[in-house]
């Protein structure tokens, strides 16, 4: 036994942190996790977990509308509003009260109140001491707003602000980001019927994934009724009477302005770590955080300040909650003297519209600048059954391997349940398996999952 309180106090009980700590207690830590807020972190109060409870609402909403195509008729239909948001509300609930619960069963003290390190083994949290042999930071990231003239008229809205709202009716909504956040947002709010305007700065829609996704969800967007500006810098937002009037640059260098109730910001977020280290120990440790906050650690998630890690959102790295969940993992694994078992190489991204997209691995672009020679294998959703049942008319699974040796290094998906079908391509990735192998595996029928085979095929 230590002199100190505990082996590892972590700070943020998000996915990072929640999961380090049962990681820890199993391997006989004595764990406690600091919350100034609910436990959940992110994901679960005020990102994926909400977006998805407002979207499945959509999604059913949206399918009840469309009924009649497939046989059933629902008259008097209506999204009820209020009812959508209170669902989300009892999603989140049962899920934080889960987390909870396990933080009880496993002998984990939840401590309440806002930390701060301050010394070597030491945080303060409200005025309380405590000392820990190892402190782990999982404080994650909070939504940015860029300085657009008139970002802080009311009405303005960051992520946080427009989940609370649990789905409330936005007659005119417009979205500045035309990345996953917005995409999704785009998604549920046309689907419940409100009339969306999506504005990206940059050359197309999801500019970080695969091309042929961006332009094919930019046409499933507008076929709901969706305004897309890409390449359209926002000028400028005004207040014009009771709505805001937004201001963009268009392709041609001409300026055009949409109306709105809201506006949503979603152009990227920041990491969460103001205040996690005392101003001394900035001055002591000046490369603690980069200039945008991030805290640097190196390959076993330790900061430069020894006994103190940093893991998730908050590290500069993928802001994703699984890979928070892994490196929390992995991070108290090597604090141990084990080796990190999680493969750190092969993280899969879903994103949650209609129809779903995930990827995993390179895309052919990024594999040719990375010098691999490449083949594509491209199945078009239209020739599978259960997307045709589904009605599900756009997408396709794209499968990219090395020339050489037809060994997968990436997998892009529009279709149904691409965010499930994902991970049984990531586990093919991160095995080293020849497109081969993954054909000669016998998938059901009917299934979107087929798909995969029938790439691997081509």
């Amino acid at each position: 036994m230590s002199d100190y309180k505990y082996d590892l106090l972590i700070i943020g009980a998000g996915p990072g942190g929640y999961e380090a700590a049962f990681y820890a207690q199993e391997l006989g830590m004595r764990v406690a996790v600091v919350e100034k807020d609910k436990v959940g972190g992110t994901c679960l109060n005020r990102g994926c977990i909400p977006t998805k409870a407002l979207m499945h609402s959509s999604d059913v909403y949206r399918d009840a509308r469309n009924g009649a195509d497939v046989g059933v008729e629902v008259e008097g239909l209506r999204a009820n509003r209020r009812r959508i948001g209170e669902r989300k509300d009892e999603v989140l609930d049962t899920l934080r009260n889960g987390i909870q619960g396990l933080l009880i069963k496993k002998k984990i003290d939840l401590v309440r109140g806002e930390a701060r390190i301050i010394a070597d083994h030491t945080v303060m949290v409200d005025g309380m001491e405590i000392t820990a042999e190892r402190i782990l930071v999982a404080t994650g990231s909070k939504p940015f707003t860029p300085p657009i003239p008139g970002h802080d008229l009311p009405g303005v809205i960051d992520s946080t602000e427009l989940i609370d709202m649990g789905g409330a009716e936005i007659p005119e909504f417009v979205i500045i980001g035309g990345g996953v956040i917005g995409i999704e947002f785009a998604t549920i709010y046309a689907d419940l019927g409100d009339h969306v305007t999506v504005i990206e700065g940059l050359d197309r829609l999801l500019p970080l994934i695969d091309k042929e996704i961006g332009r094919s969800i930019k046409m499933t967007l507008e076929k709901k009724g969706v305004d897309v500006h890409v390449a359209s810098p926002v000028q400028k937002i005004e207040k014009d009477g009771d709505k805001l009037a937004v201001t963009l640059k268009n392709k041609k260098g001409e300026e055009i302005t949409v109306k709105a109730d809201k506006v949503l910001m979603c152009v990227g977020r920041r990491p969460n770590t103001a205040g996690v280290f005392s101003d001394e120990l900035l001055r002591k440790y000046p490369d603690l955080t980069d200039e945008k906050g991030f805290i640097k650690v190196d390959d076993k998630y330790e900061t430069p300040m020894k006994g103190v890690y940093a893991i998730g959102d908050c590290n500069g790295g993928i802001q994703l909650a699984h890979v928070a969940s892994a490196e929390g993992r992995n991070a108290v694994a090597m604090m141990n003297g084990c080796k990190a078992t999680i493969n750190m190489g092969t993280v899969p991204s879903c994103i949650y519209t209609d129809p779903e997209i995930a990827v995993v691995g390179m895309t052919a672009e990024e594999a040719k600048e990375a010098g691999i020679e490449v083949v594509t294998k491209k199945y078009p959703m239209s020739a599978n059954g259960k997307t045709v049942i589904a009605g599900l008319d756009r997408g396709f699974v794209k499968l990219v391997a090395r020339a050489d040796d037809h060994v997968l290094i990436g997998a892009h998906l529009l279709c149904g349940r691409a965010s499930d079908l994902i991970g049984e391509l990531s586990v093919a990735i991160g095995r080293g398996m020849m497109l081969e192998e993954v054909a000669n595996i016998i998938h059901p029928h009917p299934s979107f999952a087929e798909a995969i085979m029938e790439a691997a095929r081509l």
